[in-house]
């Protein structure tokens, strides 16, 4: 395939960082892969968008499992093509 091409489920993620909405207030810090190479296992998931009616759902399931990831060394990240500022708003609805 081209080198153009899009990674594949299962494929190293390529290199990334952007802002985080990691709390409900305060400076929205860079979360960047390299934050997590060769110290853990990164789970990464991506959902389209925080206020419609099914990707919440998986959001928080991931959240509710956090600390059986954790209790195997794993971080969870999530993505959306939303802004950081809508994911804080949703945080706090």
């Amino acid at each position: 395939p081209p080198s153009s091409s899009l990674p594949l489920v299962g494929s190293l993620a390529p290199p990334f960082s952007a802002p985080a909405a990691l709390t409900l207030s305060g400076p929205f810090p860079t979360v960047s892969l390299s934050d997590y190479l060769g110290s853990s296992i990164l789970v990464l998931f991506f959902y389209p968008l925080d206020f419609t009616f099914v990707c919440p759902t998986e959001v928080t399931a991931f959240a509710d499992a956090l600390p059986e990831f954790e209790r195997e060394g794993a971080k969870i990240v999530g993505c959306s093509v939303d802004s950081q500022y809508c994911h804080r708003a949703w945080m706090r609805a």
